[in-house]
């Protein structure tokens, strides 16, 4: 496995997208057959996990929790993100921050995201005051890496990485 590296850590050049695991006939996931891809994953090198709220109807963050718990949690990073496209107020952003690390099994997040932000919600962002919550996670370890996934036109993306130092972004193709 290659590695680059990614806000100073040495990260694997694949990462592991955890939003669409095998399935089972019920449309759960399929914990034996993904653990074992999971598991294969890490065994070869990828030390990369990345995860978010919706995936799975909300049940991979838990799943991949569950697995990851088995490894050494200094052997790996996990990112997960924050659903700007539900959040309403600066309290449901608390308390999915804190179920997020139960279910990730987790003290910290070693990557955390602003999840697939545009003009309205960057805007939401700014008004609700989630990024003076999240600067204060990190400051206290419980997140490492602070950035944002981007779906939007460059105008926006500008805005959004000039407004302060990021540690990463996350831009889909």
């Amino acid at each position: 496995m290659d590695y680059r590296e990614l806000a100073g850590n040495s990260v694997s050049l694949l990462g592991y997208g955890c939003m669409r695991f095998p399935t089972n006939e019920a449309g759960e996931i399929d914990e034996p057959r993904a653990e074992k891809l999971l598991l294969r994953a890490y065994e070869q090198g990828v030390n990369y996990f990345d995860t978010a709220w919706p995936y799975h109807s909300g049940k991979s963050e838990a799943f991949v929790g569950r697995v990851l718990s088995k490894l050494d949690r200094s052997s790996y990073y996990v990112a997960t993100k924050l659903p700007m496209f539900t959040i309403e107020s600066l309290e449901q952003a608390k308390e999915i921050f804190n179920t997020q690390l139960e279910h990730l099994q987790t003290d910290h997040v070693d990557y955390y995201l602003l999840h697939s932000l545009d003009e309205a919600k960057w805007q939401k962002v700014l008004d609700l005051g989630i990024l003076p919550f999240l600067e204060e996670q990190q400051r206290l370890g419980r997140i490492k890496k602070l950035g944002f996934s981007f779906h939007a036109p460059y105008g926006v993306f500008k805005r959004i990485i000039d407004y302060r130092n990021w540690d990463f972004c996350q831009i889909q193709f």
